[in-house]
């Protein structure tokens, strides 16, 4: 260690005022962290790129400072997807330090990985009250059936009116309209369910149909239209 010849000439001075690390909820037990071993916790966070064309969604599973689990969802950018793919064969594995300081790839990544970090750290996460934590294989529960990601998207115009294109349910099929055009439901088709189906030996036309569902006052609907192509639908 160098000292400068100002600080060898100073007199030591006692300090006296320390009460180690604030403790953090982690796990159902308060944690001093002085250590990355010290960390330990499930939690989400969201990151995007510089020009904030896409944005990721990351959830880690962390024990004893390690990740253990990666789940990491995408948005608004082609490429990221493939650096999603590069991105969890990289984090488990790593100490929440390591992946702090880690190239994940794509800006949007990095930057979830930053946020997540400082909740962890923190002793924000999903799972700092639960005894033990979160299973290895919660981030799953995150997807919908079909172990595919939540997705919504919707678009609208002030000349056109709302459009409903794909709910948590799945890609939307038909949008339902009352007398005065207002929509009061949906028609959709989850193709996670319908490639299960077909994958148990279903046709694709009966796959299909199985995977179909609606949801709102469908029923009630004065006419039905396809939300992309505004062609009307036999209801």
């Amino acid at each position: 260690m160098i000292y400068s010849k100002e600080v060898e000439e100073m007199c030591p001075v006692a300090q006296g005022v320390h009460h180690g690390a604030a403790p953090i909820p982690e796990e159902a037990k308060w944690i001093q962290a002085k250590e990355i071993k010290d960390i330990s916790g499930f939690t989400h966070g969201i990151g995007w790129c510089a020009p904030q064309q896409g944005a990721c969604k990351l959830s880690l599973n962390v024990k004893d400072g390690v990740i253990q689990e990666a789940l990491v969802e995408t948005i608004g950018c082609s490429g990221m997807t493939h650096s999603a793919a590069m991105a969890s064969e990289i984090l488990p594995g790593l100490t929440v330090l390591e992946a702090l300081n880690t190239d994940l790839v794509c800006d949007a990544i990095n930057t979830a990985m930053r946020e997540l970090f400082l909740q962890i750290v923190y002793g924000r996460s999903q799972s700092a009250f639960s005894e033990e934590g979160l299973p290895i294989g919660a981030g799953l529960e995150d997807l919908g059936k079909g172990l595919r990601s939540q997705v919504g998207t919707m678009y609208g115009t002030l000349k056109k009116g709302p459009r409903y294109l794909e709910m948590a349910e799945g890609y939307v099929t038909a949008i339902a309209l009352d007398k005065e055009d207002q929509i009061i439901g949906y028609k959709f088709v989850n193709f996670g369910k319908m490639t299960d189906f077909m994958k148990k030996g279903d046709d694709a036309e009966t796959a299909y149909k199985k995977a179909c569902g609606q949801y709102g006052r469908v029923d009630d609907a004065v006419r039905l239209i396809d939300p992309r192509t505004d062609k009307e639908i036999a209801k």
